[in-house]
């Protein structure tokens, strides 16, 4: 390799990662500007993942319903806490799930890949893995405060 080819590659790694300089149209490579436009993309990527995942959406309406039932049953501050952490956890792996489902499809389009499945199904299996032990923890947290409060 000569140094003319070394000065081209050095180019061109300039030209990708000075990205700040480009127009002001976003793509998807672009990183925000300002911390607003940082929300933003964060709350389209929420806003996406209740309109077109329909297990975020159970999760996330279980969890409001879990929350209020825990406010209801007056825990403590610190078992609050707990049932916000652990549902705020499942929320997060199934937009960690959405992302990663979407890198794949993007990745390999219509065709079928052994590992494309492996990715998704992992992915999904890690969801899985959390939403069973946030049913044990709010069982945990839940039942024994509601069992007193029906008299059992």
């Amino acid at each position: 390799m000569n140094w003319n080819t070394v000065k081209s590659k050095q180019k061109n790694f300039t030209n990708i990662v000075d990205h700040s300089k480009r127009s002001s149209l976003r793509g998807s490579w672009q990183i925000a500007k300002d911390f607003p436009s940082s929300l933003r993309y964060a709350f389209q990527g929420i806003f996406y993942s209740l309109k077109t995942q329909r297990n975020f959406r159970i999760h996330f309406v279980v969890g409001f319903f879990t929350l209020l039932i825990g406010l209801w049953l007056k825990i403590t501050f610190t078992q609050l806490a707990i049932l916000v952490l652990t549902i705020s956890g499942v929320i997060v792996l199934e937009l960690i799930n959405t992302a990663i489902e979407a890198v794949v499809d993007l990745t390999i389009g219509r065709r079928y890949h052994p590992l494309a499945g492996i990715a998704k199904d992992s992915s999904a299996g890690a969801v899985l893995i959390a939403a069973l032990c946030s049913l044990f923890v709010a069982c945990f947290i839940l039942l024994p405060p509601f069992l007193l409060r029906i008299g059992f």
